[in-house]
């Protein structure tokens, strides 16, 4: 009855326009109504009356109805689209993401390894913020950033006895502390003009091997060959806790945590790392291994996440450091040289502006100062270069400049047996001496830069911590 119906409609209006474009035209618009409605509501395709009714109306409404659907349907037909494409999208995208998570750091560093082999030796990697930075600094030369202007003070409380290390407080241009073999420890600043000791911290039993700063520059922990590790008020020079290593082994080095101060990691002379609740004095559980032999060095990478420790057997480790207990996990190990001492270790996730990939500057009694390069998130080591110096048996140290000056290329400066302070430029192939400071009297144990690089101090075997001015540009 319908169908009937349907093509006696049909043929009256055919009859009526006596065209063949209108009998297509219907015959479109028919087409186009039985495809939105099915698209729409497949309910529409039960309902006779309502075809009955599309067929009964006028040419010159379909014209309009026509174009209604034409846009219609081709809306929809866009929105299925852009929807479908979307999803692809999606799912493409959280699909990288999980690939990319589990191997980022991996990852960067085969991309940092690319450019590195495909670049000519010495070449520099441009960044648009190294082009920028070096715009601001007037494109001056390594040489004449590290230019100095003589010595600025010299401090001598604790002559006769080695210093063997120093360092200025964080982001301070002023403070500075160094320890001494005399079983004390010095707190200095550097203005109001002249220079003074601010206070002196006393009460280890033992030579003091090392010390750290806290973030925010208000304790200080220091290690000795006493067996005790303390923690100190710089304000007043207060003790606040003692800790007793439990095994009576000498304490010869510790670091902070440096995304949690309230952890400390020592290293001991029995040939153990322990990381320490300095709140409590308590060890943390699970966080205790065993080297090769006797613990000299330590560092952190920037984010906490891999320490590196170094023995007087010549092998540097690898812990993946767990923030949340405390635990370590030991990863790598690396023979630099056998029975050499790793009298110190400096991480930086960025070597220069222009050069991205992590590293760790190295002294290592093997005559050289040594640079490598970490190359996954298990703390793995590459060599990058070495440069020489005078190094066989002295706990020298070296250090990463602190980048303030927005120079082209990268500094790196360390202590020497010849009583020379020496700066390198460690992009540079040949001749990459790039300063040479002369002025102690004995072997140059460790250096330390202010954060605007304004001031050098390094201290000596002698007692000797000489201040260094930066010429100004």
């Amino acid at each position: 009855m319908i169908s009937v119906h349907s093509f006696y409609v049909l043929k009256q209006t055919c009859s009526t326009r006596s065209t063949r474009q209108d009998f297509f035209f219907l015959c479109r618009s028919l087409s186009l109504f039985l495809s939105v409605s099915l698209f729409c509501s497949p309910s529409l395709l039960l309902a006779p009356s309502l075809s009955i009714y599309f067929l009964s109306l006028p040419i010159s409404y379909l014209h309009s109805f026509y174009i209604l659907c034409t846009l219609f349907y081709f809306l929809c037909y866009l929105l299925l689209s852009v929807s479908f494409h979307s999803l692809l999208l999606f799912f493409s995208s959280l699909c990288h993401r999980r690939s990319v998570s589990r191997g980022s750091y991996q990852l960067q560093a085969q991309m940092n390894r690319a450019v590195y082999e495909e670049r000519p030796p010495g070449a520099l990697v441009p960044t648009s913020v190294a082009e920028a930075s070096r715009a601001m600094a007037g494109d001056t030369t390594l040489s004449e950033n590290y230019a100095f202007a003589g010595m600025h003070h010299i401090f001598d409380q604790h002559v006769d006895s080695a210093v063997p290390r120093l360092q200025f407080a964080n982001d301070d241009k002023h403070l500075l502390a160094c320890c001494s073999l005399d079983g004390t420890l010095s707190i200095m600043t550097l203005s109001p003009s002249p220079p003074t000791v601010k206070v002196t911290l006393k009460g280890h039993a033992g030579p003091v091997t090392d010390f750290a700063w806290s973030l925010s520059n208000d304790i200080i922990v220091s290690t000795s060959q006493d067996g005790t590790l303390r923690i100190w008020n710089t304000e007043d020079g207060r003790c606040i806790r003692e800790v007793v290593d439990p095994e009576a082994s000498e304490l010869l080095c510790c670091t902070f945590q440096p995304m949690n101060n309230n952890l400390t990691v020592v290293g001991s002379s029995k040939h153990l790392l322990q990381v320490v609740n300095i709140s409590t004095g308590k060890k943390v559980k699970g966080g205790s291994s065993k080297l090769t032999g006797r613990v000299l060095s330590l560092s952190f990478d920037a984010p906490g996440r891999i320490l590196w420790a170094g023995d007087d057997r010549g092998s540097i480790f690898s812990f993946l450091f767990d923030m949340a207990t405390g635990k370590l996990t030991k990863a790598k190990r690396l023979v630099v040289s056998e029975g050499s001492s790793i009298s110190s270790i400096s991480a930086r996730s960025w070597i220069s502006r222009e050069a991205r990939d992590p590293s760790l500057l190295v002294n290592a009694c093997v005559n050289k100062l040594l640079l490598y390069r970490v190359v996954d998130n298990e703390g793995t080591l590459q060599l990058k270069r070495s440069f020489p110096i005078q190094h066989g048996s002295q706990p020298l140290h070296s250090i990463f400049c602190p980048l303030m000056s927005f120079r082209q290329g990268a500094c790196v400066v360390t202590g020497s047996e010849d009583a020379c302070v020496y700066f390198f430029d460690v992009e540079r192939n040949t001749k990459a001496i790039v300063n040479k400071l002369q002025g102690h009297s004995g072997p140059v144990l460790d250096v330390s830069f202010n954060c605007d690089e304004s001031m050098l101090a390094s201290s000596d075997a002698t007692g000797m911590v000489i201040i260094w001015r930066r010429e100004q540009k």
